[in-house]
């Protein structure tokens, strides 16, 4: 769990360094709440991805370049992850 999670925060703060101001707070807020999640004993559950990855893809919308790259890679990274996930 925490490997996927850690490369989607990864690729988020890589994201976030080429991001126009916009876009650049949605980034690092998702970006640290992986972070928390990779520390946590807790992991979230489909509700909590469903809403940062619907706020990944309204970043990826409104981005380009790098930027829009890193934060496709961490959407595709997230899913994957969500996919092994039980749901409630």
């Amino acid at each position: 769990m925490t490997a996927q999670l850690q490369q989607a925060r990864d690729d988020l703060e890589e994201a976030a360094k080429s991001a126009d101001d916009d876009v650049r707070d949605d980034i690092r807020e998702t970006a640290e709440a992986f972070a928390d999640y990779t520390m946590s004993d807790t992991a979230p559950d489909h509700a909590i991805l469903d809403e940062r990855l619907n706020t990944l893809r309204q970043v990826s919308q409104q981005a380009d370049g790098n930027t829009k790259d890193k934060v496709d890679s961490a959407i595709e990274t997230t899913e994957d992850y969500r996919e092994t996930i039980d749901q409630a």
